[in-house]
This record gives C-alpha cells, sequence and structure tokens, in this order.
C-alpha cells in the first residue's frame, strides 16, 4: 500500500508538471530543475525509517550527478535546436552524460591520488 502511495504522489507531481510545462514551457522548465525529485526521494527514504547519515550520502550522490545532468540538459537542447530528432538527442544526452561521470570520476581519482594524500 505505501510503494502505491508513493507511485500515486509522484505520479501526480510529475502530471502537474507536464500539464504546466505544456501551457507555459520556460515556467514548466523552472519548475521540471528543482530539484522535485530528489527531495521526494529523501522524504520517502525519511519516511521509511533511514538515518540521517545514508539521507546526507543520498544527498552528496545528487549533487555529484548535478554537473552531469546539467550537461546532458544542455546536450538536449542544442540537439533539438538543430532540429535532430528527440529520441536521438536523448541518446546523444545520456552518452554525453556517461562520458561526463566517467571524466568526473576519473579527475576526482587523479586528485585524490596526487594532491589530497
Amino acid at each position: 500500500m505505501y510503494l502505491l502511495a508513493k507511485i500515486l504522489v509522484s505520479a501526480t507531481i510529475i502530471g502537474i508538471v507536464t500539464e504546466i510545462a505544456r501551457r507555459f514551457p520556460t515556467y514548466g522548465g523552472v519548475i521540471a530543475a528543482l530539484p522535485l525529485v530528489s527531495l521526494l526521494s529523501i522524504i520517502w527514504l525519511s519516511v521509511q525509517g533511514e538515518s540521517s547519515e545514508s539521507l546526507s550520502k543520498f544527498a552528496l550522490g545528487v549533487l555529484w550527478g548535478f554537473p552531469a545532468t546539467a550537461f546532458l540538459l544542455l546536450i538536449v537542447y542544442l540537439s533539438l535546436k538543430q532540429s535532430i530528432n528527440l529520441y536521438a538527442s536523448i541518446t546523444i544526452g545520456i552518452s554525453g552524460w556517461l562520458i561526463f561521470i566517467i571524466l568526473q570520476q576519473n579527475l576526482i581519482d587523479f586528485l585524490k591520488a596526487n594532491f589530497l594524500d
């Protein structure tokens, strides 16, 4: 029952955001950029009894993924602007996201190995 409640609340929020985006694309984008999924996830995890330490690690993970997600959205925006098909734009964006994550991890590993010991 709890899983069903999470799904219904989350789906309702997504539905509302997409309706706003359909009528007002810019405002819908701003609302979609809000950390709705992250905050909902933190709330659901908290309600399920996760510790503050676990919630903190989750929040750090979200921060870790933010630059790559911004890069993905930039790629999708530029691809669509160039009239590339939506699904191709998303595929290119996800590929860019993955490359960004790998480069980001390699940079962190390099910095740890060379400067943070």
